[in-house]
């Protein structure tokens, strides 16, 4: 009869396949290791995370590919140990911030406020973009700063400390607060251009105020989606704006003609 191994326990898949999952229980916490093909490589597991929870010399610097755990488990596993607080996701907590370590090298910085976001929340690179998945949809996380879609950093948005993987609020300076709008210098003053994505990027018209801008651009939309463009446009929102003054900007304002006029192909 196999020994029984201290945090290993088998279990089935339904083709009978027998398989290991692995746990470790401290301070009354109990925390899964995963699953494992063999009961010495879920024991393994168990060695390890004791080690991280037991050992504080123990530090990232000492991960590599040859560990058993996984980066993202030593991460949840070390802050555990220091901070006294398990987080499923690769979070280590400072006192006013907190780190999200998705590799050594890449290691995004948030406010305290965005931890139980970011603690239910797994981040995905993809690209040069990071996602979440919310509500079975991939969110681009900058959205949550008020950065809007197709973002060029910069000219609609800037880290105040040149650091591009950090997410504090008082680190993010938004230049371009409406969808499709954009804040250019000219002779005459600042104007604001309004421009939509289609299968490229179209002028919609340039305004003298952002809510122009704004409002022309969700006229470019209802004017789109007659013509049969069938893409999921954000409208804008203005806030502060009654009914009535925006039903008679809406109907003021000029709309280019390649908008007015434009026919699917």
């Amino acid at each position: 009869m196999e020994k029984k191994l201290p945090g290993v326990f088998s279990a089935q898949k339904k083709d009978g396949t027998v398989y290991y999952r692995s746990s470790i229980t401290h301070k009354q916490k109990h925390i899964s290791l995963g699953s494992y093909d063999t009961s010495s490589k879920a024991f393994a597991a168990y060695l390890e995370a004791s080690s991280l929870i037991l050992d504080k010399t123990l530090s990232l610097k000492d991960y590599s590919d040859h560990r058993i755990l996984s980066f993202a488990k030593w991460v949840s596993l070390i802050n555990y140990r220091d901070n006294g607080i398990y987080i499923s996701t690769p979070i280590y907590l400072h006192p006013r911030y907190f780190e999200y370590i998705l590799s050594p090298d890449l290691i995004l910085q948030f406010d305290i406020d965005d931890l139980v976001y970011y603690s239910k929340h797994k981040i995905m690179l993809r690209g040069r973009h990071f996602f979440v998945a919310d509500y079975g949809m991939q969110v681009n996380i900058a959205n949550r700063y008020g950065i809007k879609n197709y973002p060029v950093m910069g000219r609609d948005y800037r880290f105040v400390n040149g650091a591009p993987y950090d997410f504090r609020y008082e680190n993010i300076e938004i230049f371009n607060t409406y969808h499709g709008v954009f804040k250019k210098n000219t002779k005459k003053g600042i104007r604001y251009v309004s421009r939509i994505h289609i299968n490229g990027n179209y002028t919609i018209g340039t305004y003298t105020t952002d809510t122009e801008a704004a409002i022309a651009y969700n006229k470019a939309i209802d004017i789109l989606k007659k013509a049969g463009v069938t893409k999921n446009f954000t409208p804008n929102y203005l806030d502060g704006l009654s009914p009535s003054a925006y039903a008679d900007l809406y109907t003021k304002i000029h709309i280019s003609p390649k908008i007015t006029n434009y026919r699917l192909e």
